[in-house]
């Protein structure tokens, strides 16, 4: 059997066709091989084939659907496993598991110095993609955002293999390839400083400068930023000759794109919070820091630029440089999701004290924020709050295993490394129903953090009560908590909302994203996905 997303969702079995229903039927085998091999709750496919109000009848829809899907695809493949699916995929049946191998071999050979190989397999991999992923299928949720990573991965190995060409001096037919993919794609400075170096090495320093100049101006226009380092530099660079820009060279040391921490305020008075708690996780991992306040109105904008110029210039004195921008928008959600494409975040910090009313439901801002957004997103519930505390102070996370929890663990060893500071794991003490408390759930989630952050972890067993939670989150630093599955439709829950209340520390509300978090090594940025959970 073969399946094929990259393009529209197409699945061969024996050498033919296979018949796929509804298009809702599509949507859901098209989520289903976005996680395949893994279990997708019912909820979860739920949330996503109805984001805007399920049927009552949501629940024997989507039963229906499964039995239509496992006539076409054997009763084997997809399989009922609580809470949920699961979609079976051998070794080399899915299109973007034979992508990702051809790329992965190709950087290994990169980095051996066998350019003219990584350059032949690079080119076979994009040869894969047979037009926009999952184009044939509505692109709402978590199908919106799958299609926009595949999308961001394509791009990605597309300039790995730009950077193996240009090495092996062939800039003179690269600038044509280049300006075409630097007219879609005008805010992707990865591109735009390669079209600059493939016109300087071609005898065009004008134009190369020139280019430079329409960058700014595009991203000052479009995001209200300036470019980033690497493209300043690179313009530097061009502007003194530099002999180095003129040496192509057969081995080309990986270099990829900055990846960015995004701190977005929609109050004034939450955004050094924000910053506070954002600053080293950028620092920890060389992430570049952006720091945005989205305001409603024209009034409103001088005292917010102001603000975000004057955190800019204090992080630089502090050695800590930073690009900042304030804007109004009618639709933050919509602006502020933009930037985090653009910029390649791997994290947006969203301050928003207040998004959380009494029965667990979120703000709509914050909401679609959440819904939309392709990297992990923590959402700042109190930012005004968020001040330095001792250096023992603990990172909180309560853990029980939960999708969003993992990014959440991630997101809380993170922060407990960059700052040197324990991780603390609560977990609930009731034994009634299980026969056992979370110290076996907590042991196992210490033990893949620390493969990828240093830092001592400790449990805490507790019960699921406010005054109980909120003594175990006293002398916190700060408490960094998953959503769970349902949140668009059910919000955290009225139980969630009034454990996190009960905390004095500010609290990070966490929803995983399709983008590597910020942990994530290098080779994962042309993967699908990437996760500290066993699956990895």
């Amino acid at each position: 059997m073969e399946f094929r997303i990259l393009g529209p969702l197409e699945v061969d079995r024996d050498g033919g066709p296979v018949e796929l229903g509804s298009p809702r039927e599509r949507a859901l085998l098209a989520l289903l091989l976005t996680r395949a091999n893994q279990v997708v709750s019912r909820d979860r496919l739920i949330d996503e084939l109805w984001p805007d109000s399920p049927p009552r009848s949501a629940v024997n829809v989507v039963q229906t659907y499964v039995s239509h899907l496992r006539k076409a695809l054997t009763q084997e493949r997809l399989a009922t496993r609580p809470p949920g699916y699961l979609l079976r995929v051998e070794e080399g049946e899915l299109d973007l598991g034979r992508f990702e191998r051809l790329a992965e071999h190709a950087r290994r050979l990169r980095d051996k110095g066998d350019a003219e190989r990584a350059s032949a397999l690079l080119a076979e991999a994009l040869e894969l993609w047979r037009g926009p992923p999952l184009a044939d299928i509505r692109a709402e949720g978590l199908i919106a955002a799958a299609a926009a990573r595949l999308e961001e991965i394509r791009l990605t190995v597309l300039e790995e293999r730009i950077d193996v060409d240009l090495a092996l001096g062939r800039h003179g037919v690269l600038v044509a390839e280049l300006e075409q993919h630097v007219g879609e794609h005008p805010l992707r400075e990865r591109l735009r400083g390669q079209l600059m170096l493939a016109l300087y090495r071609s005898g065009r320093q004008p134009e190369a400068l020139a280019q430079y100049r329409a960058a700014r101006a595009s991203l000052a226009d479009e995001l209200g930023i300036e470019p980033g380092r690497a493209l300043r530099e690179l313009e530097a660079a061009i502007l003194r000759q530099e002999p180095a820009l003129d040496v192509p060279g057969p081995r080309l040391p990986a270099a990829p794109a900055r990846r960015a921490v995004v701190v977005v305020s929609l109050t004034e008075r939450a955004l050094e919070g924000a910053v506070g708690l954002s600053e080293p996780l950028a620092r920890r991992q060389e992430h570049e820091l952006v720091v945005v306040r989205s305001v409603q109105t024209a009034p409103e904008l001088t005292a917010a630029a102001e603000q975000v110029n004057a955190v800019r210039a204090r992080l630089a004195a502090a050695g800590s440089p930073a690009r900042a921008t304030a804007f109004t928008s009618a639709e933050p959600a919509g602006d502020v999701v933009r930037l985090v494409v653009e910029v390649d975040a791997a994290l947006l910090v969203l301050a928003a004290p207040g998004a959380l009313d009494e029965d667990g439901r979120l703000g709509e801002q914050a909401a679609d924020v959440l819904a939309r957004a392709p990297c992990d997103v923590a959402v700042l519930l109190e930012g005004d709050d968020a001040a330095a505390v001792a250096g023992e102070a603990p990172v909180v996370l309560p853990f029980a295993g939960a999708e969003h929890e993992w990014a959440a663990a991630e997101l809380a060893a993170w922060m407990a490394q960059a700052e040197g500071r324990p991780l603390r794991l609560v977990g609930t003490a009731d034994s009634a129903r299980s026969g056992r408390d979370a110290s076996r759930l907590l042991a196992s989630v210490a033990l893949l953090v620390q493969q990828v952050a240093d830092v001592p972890t400790e449990p805490a067993l507790v019960d699921l009560d406010a005054a109980a939670f909120g003594a175990v989150t006293a002398d916190a630093r700060a408490v960094v908590a998953g959503v769970p599955d349902g949140w668009r439709e059910r919000g955290v829950g009225r139980t969630r909302a009034l454990l996190l209340g009960a905390s004095r520390a500010p609290v990070l509300l966490v929803r995983g994203g399709l983008r590597p978090g910020g942990l994530a090594p290098p080779a994962s940025l042309t993967r699908f996905t990437w996760t500290v959970t066993p699956r990895a």
